[in-house]
């Protein structure tokens, strides 16, 4: 798929040292639509959406707010550590906000397994379907996210909620 303006604008502004010195697409040499509509095409397949996959992130990392920077007891079987840091990041999709710079640690003591995660990622997943370019150092694969913090799988076929128009 031809790739929109706005988006060669968005790769643009990942590359390493625009916004961050490591940049968001690691050695993915693909163009940005189609790191995006692979990550969209695998979510689907998990039968999730983006928008599922942020809220449940957003749970986690609000319930480990309340340890203040220590792993706290969430459910029966995941601990969270948020730890936040100064500064803010501003969006490469030009949409004109700033996120700021939080770190969020889940366990999942049942599987043994844990996945960490930024409010960026968050932001980015939740209105653009971006969960980075593969080998880039903050890059999670949307199935982790799905296993490890066990989201249920929609019994309806989901409608994707991110299609990648550069928008």
């Amino acid at each position: 798929m031809k790739q929109s303006p706005d988006l060669i604008k968005a790769q643009e502004q990942m590359k390493p040292g625009v916004i961050t010195s490591c940049g968001f697409l690691g050695p993915d040499r693909r163009n940005l639509i189609d790191i995006l509509l692979e990550d969209e095409s695998e979510v689907q397949r998990l039968g999730t959406t983006h928008r599922q996959i942020a809220e449940r992130m957003k749970y986690f990392r609000d319930k480990g707010l309340e340890g203040l920077g220590m792993f706290e007891k969430v459910e029966d079987h995941f601990e969270v550590k948020v730890d936040s840091m100064r500064g803010q990041l501003p969006s490469p999709f030009e949409d004109h906000i700033m996120i700021e710079k939080q770190n969020t640690v889940v366990r999942n003591l049942k599987l043994n397994k844990e996945v960490a995660y930024t409010d960026f990622s968050i932001h980015m997943i939740e209105f653009h379907g971006f969960y980075q370019g593969k080998g880039s150092m903050f890059r999670i694969e949307p199935k982790e996210l799905v296993d490890i913090l066990e989201l249920k799988k929609n019994e309806e076929k989901p409608l994707p909620d991110y299609y990648p128009s550069g928008k």
